[in-house]
């Protein structure tokens, strides 16, 4: 839904943009004030609606409704592997990836401090399975200073 209504907003806007500019120019502008200072000669005289100015109004009201309507519709697909690592974490803690440093543990007063053994609910043993640890970045050595 939200792409159907991305692509007619899109198609929407093209339109508008071509008939816009194949409306006719007021006239001269502000270059046609000379002396005279009456408002016809600056905002022009009232013109006849014409098919382009119906569409102009038509293609502006369409393109608010739909960029309205789609900033209510939530956007289509499924969530890339990070958001649903980020969603399955517990709250309180985040996940760990390869190359980072994990975050410093909490003092032992404070709220998210882990609990002592005794007081945790013992779980179930998993079986024990073989990571590889990730190895550790090397700087690259350091060069010696020229005398």
């Amino acid at each position: 839904m939200f792409y159907f209504l991305l692509v007619v907003l899109i198609l929407d806007a093209l339109l508008l943009s071509v008939v816009v500019l194949l409306q006719a120019g007021q006239g001269g502008g502000l270059a046609s004030l000379g002396g005279s200072g009456t408002t016809d000669t600056v905002l022009g005289g009232r013109q006849a609606v014409t098919i382009l100015t119906k569409a102009t109004w038509w293609c502006g009201g369409i393109f608010l409704a739909l960029s309205l309507l789609l900033s209510f519709v939530p956007r289509g697909g499924s969530a890339s592997a990070l958001q649903e690592k980020l969603r399955s974490a517990t709250p309180g803690t985040l996940p760990t990836f390869p190359g980072t440093k994990p975050a410093p543990s909490a003092p032992a007063g404070s709220p998210t401090a882990p609990q002592p053994a005794a007081q945790q609910p013992a779980a179930p043993a998993a079986p024990a399975q073989q990571t590889p640890a990730p190895q550790p970045a090397t700087p690259p050595p350091a060069s010696q200073p020229k005398q």
